[in-house]
């Protein structure tokens, strides 16, 4: 049996973290939390060298993302449920994923939050390049169509219990479910 997908889209520093942990809490299967984060901090990556600029993160960059979302097709092909935390921005990514993950139950959510709280947050943590949540903030959300959609400002734990509702609905009318000829 194929896993089922969850995936978080919104602005850098807009909750999806907090909202994945929530969700991987309180719902009755087994998800995996994945995110570009976790590979990040887990040593994946060259990380020293790309500081020192002994390869490019310009040149690593696409294959590190074919390679994320290929993993994420693969993991729910062999029946693992994931919590997926994405920030989709690069316009190729969107028809790739809905490509490799049509096969699959993808429940989309878009994680909203108000630009001055994005730009404190950033700042807070200090481990993102100033201005990514700004730039995210203006241009992410456009053009995609949600299952549900939440303010990453609110209560963590009814955003949570919102989506998963919505899960356990069944419904879904994103974009992730649209077929090709353009019926639900």
């Amino acid at each position: 049996m194929y896993g089922q997908i969850i995936i978080l889209h919104g602005p850098s520093s807009s909750g999806k973290s907090t909202t994945a942990k929530a969700i991987q809490g309180l719902v009755e299967l087994p998800f995996w939390h994945i995110s570009i984060d976790h590979l990040r901090d887990s040593g994946v990556l060259p990380t020293d060298r790309i500081d020192r600029q002994e390869f490019l993160w310009s040149d690593l960059r696409k294959p590190f993302f074919a390679g994320f979302h290929a993993s994420l097709a693969a993991c729910a092909k062999a029946g693992n449920n994931l919590i997926v935390e994405h920030i989709l921005d690069t316009p190729d990514w969107v028809p790739e994923l809905k490509n490799l993950l049509a096969p699959f139950d993808v429940l989309f959510v878009g994680l909203h939050c108000e630009l001055e709280e994005l730009k404190a947050r950033e700042f807070a943590r200090g481990d993102r390049p100033f201005g990514s949540a700004k730039q995210d903030y203006h241009t992410i959300h456009a053009g995609r169509v949600y299952d549900i959609e939440v303010n990453g400002q609110a209560n963590v734990e009814e955003n949570a219990q919102a989506i998963l509702e919505f899960w356990r609905s069944g419904l879904r009318q994103s974009e992730f479910t649209v077929s090709e000829k353009g019926s639900a």
